[in-house]
């Protein structure tokens, strides 16, 4: 129900991106989702990943300032207006969305999304019939 995501914090300097995914190709891991926040001095790249643990204890290896925290991934038709419907349903119970990232693949695009109650958005979108993304699953 829950996907663990990968945070990691980067000096603002050229290659630390490109480290940061040497790590995980070394380790056969497979980056399904990110997103990349920046400010003056550094970035937050949050990232959806195959093996969270594995790409956990070896980017930690590596130095890199790293945590895990739980988002929820979740399927919607690519068409217009259903983002909003599915925001209009958290809407409705108070959910307060921290941040939200998305991509479209074909006829499907999957969010991830976090908010200030993960157990209930999930519970929520998947009573008004949302597929919710498991780890290491991918959008065909």
């Amino acid at each position: 129900m829950l996907l663990q995501q990968l945070s990691l914090f980067l000096e603002n300097k050229t290659g630390r991106l490109a480290e940061v995914t040497r790590v995980l190709s070394e380790k056969h891991i497979n980056i399904a989702a990110f997103s990349i926040a920046d400010t003056a001095d550094f970035g937050i790249l949050r990232m959806i990943v195959d093996q969270t643990d594995v790409a956990l204890a070896a980017l930690k290896q590596q130095g890199f300032a790293v945590h895990t925290t739980d988002v929820v991934g979740f399927v919607i038709p690519n068409q217009p207006g259903n983002l909003y419907q599915a925001l209009q349903h958290l809407d409705s119970i108070a959910i307060e969305i921290e941040y939200l990232y998305a991509f479209a693949h074909n006829g499907d695009a999957a969010a991830v999304i976090k908010t200030n109650d993960n157990k209930l958005t999930a519970t929520t979108l998947k009573e008004f019939g949302y597929h919710l993304l498991e780890a290491g699953e991918q959008l065909d």
